[in-house]
């Protein structure tokens, strides 16, 4: 067999056999085959319809090799045309993810979902901002009350005791500073 009449397309059913169907595969009996003359004729079958059946079954799947074979040619042209434009499968993959993705978004599905989802997070954040509203209400009152003003004064307090008179801004003295003050005698 020639090898330039070999069909190539790893693809291809009949892979590594030959273009020329004299020899095709159809022609070889399989057991169990509607054309084996050991099997018996179905009943109401006369040889001659049968006969007649394995030659149409026999054009049938001559037809079917000859239609894979322009298939596999069609596929390697359109592959060859694809190359010679620049399109390769990662090219094409993206345009079809691409494609998909904006049919999903024109989907009915989608628009409810995305609709549905948007609700939710408008009603989300008005709750937040109710909350956050109720809590900064809820802290200035806190603030204003009795105890809270207490609270602030024994604070007040506290801190004029441990920093003095100078921790509403005044510097504080170091520790190192050499002349000590009468205020604050070095012991």
């Amino acid at each position: 067999m020639d090898p330039a009449s070999q069909d190539i397309n790893l693809n291809s059913p009949n892979k590594g056999l030959g273009v020329d169907r004299s020899d095709s595969l159809s022609d070889v009996p399989v057991e169990g085959a509607v054309g084996n003359s050991a099997n018996p004729l179905p009943p109401g079958l006369t040889e001659e319809e049968a006969e007649e059946l394995r030659t149409e079954l026999t054009k049938v799947e001559e037809e079917i090799n000859t239609l894979r074979q322009v298939l596999s040619a069609k596929e390697r042209h359109a592959t060859e045309l694809k190359r010679k434009l620049g399109l390769s499968p990662l090219i094409e993959l993206r345009q079809n993810l691409t494609k998909s993705w904006q049919d999903v978004q024109t989907s009915n599905a989608y628009k409810k979902t995305q609709e549905t989802l948007s609700q939710a997070g408008q009603k989300t954040s008005a709750a937040l901002t109710t909350v956050g509203t109720a809590i900064t209400r809820r802290l200035g009152d806190m603030r204003n009350s009795a105890t809270f003003k207490s609270f602030e004064d024994k604070m007040g307090n506290l801190k004029y005791k441990v920093v003095g008179p100078r921790g509403n801004g005044d510097a504080a003295s170091s520790p190192t500073d050499t002349t000590p003050t009468q205020e604050n005698p070095p012991f």
